[in-house]
């Protein structure tokens, strides 16, 4: 799980292997077509396979477990924040989610006492001690430039004034809240990327069936 959570906090490292792997898998798709070999097409088809697999058995336990999911995100999004201010890619997505969703935290703007720059403790030498970072700020329509020092010492401060300057409530649940209001939308984008990995699959098939019945017709 450590090397998972190491991945997941690192955005560039996942890309790239994310984009090496899908290149990958695309090279023995496109060059076992184009060169006629059903060696890398069967490799491709089941590279595909698993994939489909993977996914919607992922898709049944998330279902049915959906707790733990959840519990396993709150762990991971408090991970991250710890991470905050270190990793310029990690800081730049938790601001967009958090003015996204105009929240501050996972469950409360206090969790960024959990990242040791806004750690809300005496001992704490940072200047951002017992703040949050400035994408929890609500913003103003009447503001031109945005006061990045907005969110200075609201963890000192009871939710109701903090209320006042920033979005007290956790991200987590705005997310959720999100999912499932968009549902129908995520549900068939989710159809339609299956659809498509199955029609590949397919076609793969297909054309190593052509394959051979060419080469048997040669001989």
């Amino acid at each position: 799980s450590g090397v998972v959570d190491s991945l997941i906090a690192d955005p560039a490292l996942m890309l790239i292997i994310v984009g090496s792997l899908m290149f990958i898998i695309t090279f023995f798709g496109c060059f076992g077509a184009l060169r006629d070999l059903t060696n890398l097409l069967k490799v491709f088809a089941g590279i595909l396979g698993i994939i489909l697999i993977l996914q919607i058995t992922a898709a049944v336990l998330g279902f049915l477990f959906s707790d733990l999911v959840l519990d396993r995100t709150e762990q991971l999004m408090g991970s991250e924040i710890k991470l905050y201010r270190d990793d310029m890619d990690l800081e730049n997505i938790i601001d967009f989610v958090q003015k996204k969703f105009q929240c501050c935290g996972v469950q409360s703007y206090k969790d960024w006492s959990m990242n040791m720059y806004f750690q809300c403790e005496d001992t704490n030498p940072s200047l951002e001690r017992c703040g949050v970072p400035f994408s929890c700020c609500i913003r103003r329509k009447n503001e031109s430039v945005l006061n990045t020092m907005c969110g200075y010492g609201v963890q000192s401060q009871k939710e109701w004034s903090a209320k006042e300057n920033i979005y007290t409530g956790g991200c987590l649940d705005k997310i959720v809240k999100w999912g499932e209001q968009n549902l129908l939308i995520i549900g068939g984008i989710t159809i339609g990327l299956l659809t498509l990995e199955v029609g590949q699959y397919i076609a793969t098939a297909h054309i190593q069936i052509g394959v051979r019945s060419q080469r048997s017709n040669n001989v």
